[in-house]
């Protein structure tokens, strides 16, 4: 029973903290000014964060062996090529998807 308790207790305390977090840019952000250069810094925050759940999933990381290039890799890379050329983020999801399962089901994975 401690351990259930302690894991609720955790929960509970990294959800108050969350939301102190979000919650005080809009309760305190009209007393704060940031400067210039933090703005625009934070304009790449999202491409950021991003790039951060994106790569680690195409190229997980083996500690011996290194980046494991798999299926999964190719998929991005013609799901980018059809948005290059289509411009359209429908089809970039349906090509991504869809080059995954052929992918996989080609090389019977």
């Amino acid at each position: 029973m401690g351990n259930s308790q302690y894991l609720y207790t955790a929960i509970v305390l990294l959800a108050i903290c969350t939301a102190i977090c979000r919650a005080g840019y809009f309760v305190f952000g009209h007393h704060i000014t940031l400067p210039d250069g933090l703005r625009s810094a934070l304009r790449y925050a999202p491409l950021a964060a991003l790039a951060g759940i994106v790569v680690p999933e195409l190229l997980p990381w083996h500690p011996i062996n290194g980046p494991q290039v798999d299926l999964r890799l190719l998929a991005a890379a013609i799901a980018v090529g059809v948005f290059v050329l289509t411009r359209n983020g429908f089809l970039l999801i349906v090509s991504g998807m869809a080059a995954l399962w052929v992918s996989r089901w080609v090389f019977g994975l």
